[in-house]
């Protein structure tokens, strides 16, 4: 039996939000009801939209949407001549992206992540074309005309100052992983200090470090701006995206520079937390089966994540659990011709008392 709706049962919906078009069509109305939904132009059976969006008769549907900076280019659209280069170079778009560095620049300097002329950016604009920060400059005083570009394969084709040495290293990273639109490095104090300490922050102790970055990957120390550097960062970038550079500092890439900015401040504020954990007690993990939820939720959001694919559900919360490339790396023969200090006698009966504190702890 259809149902009977009275002005009054109308006069209720609309005050809790409901679309008068979701009355039954063969629904029975009162004269006055009638009355209602022709001045509220509502069908009933009927969910009319309207092409603005809104329901009609009922409270408007707003549909926000995020904020996207990623620059995305037509493949195989790279500008050939040098008029088209530079029609390019001046282009509004790119333009705006030289802006985009320089707020990033200044936001890295203010955070004190950069002091002196240290730390580079990059946006990757073209299947061949990157732009950067030139050398010599503080980020967070550099303007528009300042930002230069390069290719691939670092040769600067554009801009009037000249390029980072270091672009290599974020070559490298886009070379290894396309997704990697833009690199932010800078040598934050916390994140640096553990890059210093040959350390790797553990995993299973806050969930947005989890989420936003992932494993933090660590590189041993290779000489900024050569190949080498270029080379053992770009493979580390194909499953992470912040790396601990050893001995130098941070490299974080994202999607556009904003979201590789993101990255490091994440970084360095994980790596602060830790720091001071370790002060009053140490950290204390969650379960692995909760990291893995973590890891799911970071994979949904379209962030590259290895661990669930390599890893046994056990392993989840070994990432970082201790110093990682402490050893010294090897060098050449030692002018001075004296042997290296010996290193102090280890006290067994200590280690073995610590060991049985941790395991019990663990148990």
């Amino acid at each position: 039996m259809s149902k009977l709706y009275t002005a009054k049962d109308l006069e209720k919906m609309l005050e809790q939000g409901q679309n008068l078009s979701s009355v039954p069509a063969n629904a029975k109305l009162t004269p006055m009801a009638r009355d209602i939904l022709r001045q509220h132009k509502a069908k009933p059976g009927a969910a009319a939209v309207t092409s603005g969006g809104a329901a009609t008769g009922g409270p408007r549907i707003h549909e926000p949407k995020l904020p996207d900076a990623e620059y995305n280019w037509k493949p195989g659209g790279d500008p050939q001549s040098a008029a088209e280069l530079e029609k390019f170079f001046y282009s509004p778009e790119i333009q705006a992206l030289k802006d985009r560095i320089c707020h990033i620049g200044q936001r890295i300097w203010n955070k004190g992540y950069v002091d002196g002329n240290g730390g580079n950016i990059t946006v990757r604009v073209g299947d061949n074309l990157v732009l950067c920060t030139p050398t010599l400059i503080s980020k967070g005083f550099m303007t528009p005309d300042d930002i230069c570009m390069v290719d691939l394969d670092g040769n600067q084709v554009a801009g009037t100052r000249p390029r980072t040495s270091e672009v290599n290293t974020h070559l490298g990273i886009m070379k290894q992983e396309p997704k990697a639109k833009s690199c932010v490095h800078a040598h934050p104090i916390y994140a640096t200090a553990f890059a210093v300490a040959g350390v790797t922050p553990p995993s299973c102790l806050i969930p947005e470090p989890e989420v936003f970055l992932g494993e933090i990957g660590f590189a041993s120390y290779q000489t900024p701006g050569t190949p080498e550097n270029a080379r053992e960062v770009g493979q580390l970038a194909k499953k992470h995206q912040s790396i601990l550079m050893q001995n130098h500092g941070v490299i974080c890439w994202g999607k556009d520079v904003e979201d590789a900015y993101w990255k490091m401040e994440n970084t360095d504020a994980f790596c602060h937390t830790v720091t001071v954990t370790m002060q009053i007690g140490g950290p204390k993990k969650y379960a692995p089966e909760k990291l893995r939820e973590l890891i799911e939720l970071r994979k949904k959001l379209g962030m590259p994540d290895h661990r669930l694919d390599e890893l046994k559900e056990c392993e989840l919360c070994d990432a970082g659990e201790s110093t990682v490339n402490t050893t010294p790396q090897p060098s050449a023969a030692c002018s001075c011709g004296t042997a290296p200090a010996a290193t102090a006698d280890v006290d067994e009966a200590m280690v073995q008392k610590i060991t049985d504190m941790i395991m019990e702890k663990l148990a």
